[in-house]
């Protein structure tokens, strides 16, 4: 059933921006990929050994990205599973790797809660102006710990970036509100971007036969500084907030409920997730820019909390605090360039449990990381290689370690290929969790480690590379996995190493192509298979695609945008059987279908609209919470 609140009627005559729906010119080979080195430079995507992807503004904009995990389900060899409403806890996992084995980086900053050892992109909503990079494979040689799936660096733009105003507001179905607004400029050596977005729902019942509506409200802002008084020297300053309140229902076993054992509705129960960030980094410039040197600190500071009727249920807080420097230099000619890079990494993170269970101290983990790495650029040819040392005061040192490559031919056909090595360390809750006496934490865990290689072929079409097709081959294994048990007579649960191994592999797949400039569309492909002991391992499905079309009007002021995406069988684990030992059990495929349009009003206003679920599909990314069906929002924006 469709469904409307009064704010989207009324939005749908007021005013909206310009079309920053309009299709992109710039390549997918041309994007530059600043997460791939460590000298902060960056590489273009088609010079890259690794498979990366771009979600540049104008696509985020094209299709109403209001919370980034929607987007990245766009992105080759990713899987998303939100529990419930939006505001639910988040998880995405890359090339068929654990949830807590990818990086991710927010204006540069670490952002993986230090506590729960891995990012809940349930909190993160989208600003006005942002960019996404994947990079997918193991890069712990250059960030270390949690980085074995990959990089997933979510970006503001600088106000030298995109400069002018911007506001949206919109309003749609389950009671949503939601908005943006945006000021950014240059004032001589000063440049500043001030952000902020809000995202508020009264929701649906997520539970199977639940009749209580589970909504959200979720906030975030971010102050961008940047001061450069000449070509040699650039401060920069990041400051970013925020916060989700957002309704839960508790899924506990009970053995009178007809509905697969699991409460219906939990009334009063909801969590918040308060999270601060900060950056300031000071960079040199020498040889005429050739040789790049930067100092940065940043922090990132989390707490968590499980309310229920009764007040806090539990609760935690993860800090990190971390130092760099990074040094590198460039040499050689247009043609052929060498970029040698020297970086150092200084890290604490702390945790502490402000729950009424558990162990109510503060406990704290430190790291020192050095990194080395080197770049060949050339016109056809690239090659590259990295290597880092961890000396931990907790775990064993590691040293990890990677090599790519690629080489484009005068037919327009790239080949690339890497190899490369990763660690995840344990999470605080792993080594010292504690649960209602049924989930005791193991301080003797060890790190996960993980090695693979992936090797592709690209071929662009055309003078111009209006089209591209690409597709890689990708195999992975990753040792000591970190597990959890619940075995009998007591059920007391204990996390340990797996002595076996978990395994990865698949192919990634894509197109990506322009041919006229009115008409833009983009086509990503996934088979992964992960299994661990032979076993499939969960919400991991077998096939993942989707399909992403923007048709711009010759005088761009009109712009329709259609994603389809389609999520394939896959498994989950539920607690259904009287034993309290878990079951695995099917979860069924579906095709999502989103519509949105986008008219330009004028030079500063324009007004837009869309319908997510357009087939009203019915399915479940984790078992037992339900989902929305169709819904319809429309708004209006600003630009000045």
């Amino acid at each position: 059933m469709l469904k409307f609140s009064s704010i989207s009627l009324i939005a749908l005559t007021a005013a909206a921006t310009p079309a920053l729906a309009e299709t992109t010119d710039e390549r997918p080979d041309e994007a530059i990929i600043v997460s791939a080195s460590r000298s902060g430079e960056g590489v273009e995507a088609g010079k890259l050994g690794a498979s990366a992807t771009v979600i540049d503004a104008a696509a985020l904009e094209a299709r109403q990205t209001r919370v980034v995990s929607d987007v990245l389900r766009d992105v080759p060899g990713l899987a998303v599973s939100r529990s419930g409403a939006i505001g639910g806890q988040t998880q995405v996992r890359v090339r068929g790797a654990e949830a807590n084995h990818v990086l991710v980086l927010i204006d540069g900053i670490e952002a993986a809660d230090a506590f729960q050892g891995e990012f809940d992109f349930g909190t993160l909503i989208a600003d006005p102006a942002a960019r996404i990079e994947v990079l997918r494979g193991q890069q712990s040689s250059l960030y270390g710990s949690d980085a074995i799936g990959g990089v997933i660096s979510y970006t503001t733009l600088s106000g030298r970036e995109a400069p002018g105003y911007l506001a949206r507001l919109e309003g749609g179905s389950f009671g949503t509100i939601s908005g943006g607004a945006r000021a950014a400029g240059v004032a001589g050596d000063f440049d500043y971007a001030l952000s902020g977005s809000y995202y508020g729902t009264k929701g649906y019942p997520t539970a199977r036969g639940g009749t209580r509506d589970v909504g959200s409200d979720s906030i975030g802002a971010t102050a961008k500084l940047g001061w450069a008084p000449g070509e040699a020297f650039r401060l920069t300053g990041v400051l970013r907030y925020s916060h989700t309140d957002a309704d839960t229902n508790n899924s506990e076993f009970d053995t009178t409920s007809p509905l697969f054992g699991y409460t219906v509705d939990s009334p009063g129960v909801r969590y918040t997730n308060e999270a601060f960030y900060g950056l300031l980094s000071a960079e040199y410039r020498a040889l005429d820019g050739r040789w790049v040197s930067t100092l940065s600190g940043q922090f990132a500071d989390v707490t968590r909390k499980g309310l229920s009727p009764f007040g806090l249920d539990y609760g935690n807080k993860g800090k990190r605090l971390k130092g760099s420097f990074t040094s590198s230099l460039s040499f050689g000619t247009d043609a052929l360039t060498h970029r040698l890079t020297g970086a150092a990494d200084i890290e604490r993170e702390s945790f502490r449990n402000i729950g009424p269970f558990g162990f109510q101290g503060v406990r704290h983990t430190d790291n020192l990381g050095l990194v080395g790495q080197y770049e060949l650029i050339g016109d056809a040819f690239s090659l590259g290689a990295s290597v880092r040392h961890d000396d931990n005061n907790r775990f064993d040192d590691a040293t990890t370690w990677r090599v790519q490559g690629s080489y484009r031919l005068p037919t327009g056909t790239r080949i690339r290929a890497a190899y490369g090595t990763g660690i995840k360390n344990p999470g605080y809750f792993e080594l010292y969790g504690f649960i209602d006496g049924r989930y005791i934490g193991n301080p003797d865990l060890q790190p996960e480690k993980s090695k693979g290689w992936e090797a592709g072929i690209e071929q662009s079409f055309g003078a111009d590379g209006w089209a591209t097709i690409g597709a890689t081959w990708f195999d992975a294994k990753l040792t000591g996995e970190i597990f959890t048990d619940f075995p009998p007579p007591n059920f007391t649960a204990t996390p340990a190493n797996r002595t076996t191994d978990s395994k990865q592999h698949g192919i990634e797949a894509f197109v990506s192509a322009q041919p006229i400039p009115e008409l833009r569309f983009d086509l990503a492909y996934s088979w992964i298979k992960s299994k661990e002991n032979g076993v499939a391992e969960i919400r991991r499905p077998r096939h993942i695609a989707s399909f992403n079309t923007t048709v711009t009007s010759p005088d761009r002021r009109f712009a329709g945008t259609l994603t389809v995406r389609y999520n394939g069988r896959m498994t989950d684990s539920a607690f259904i059987d009287p034993s309290f030992v878990p079951v695995t059990v099917s979860l069924k495929e579906y095709v999502l279908v989103n519509l949105g349009l986008d008219y330009k009003v004028s030079g500063n206003i324009a007004l837009f609209g869309r319908v997510e679920n357009l087939l009203d599909e019915d399915y479940e990314e984790i078992f037992s919470f339900a989902t929305p069906g169709r819904a319809a929002y429309g708004g209006v924006r600003l630009s000045f």
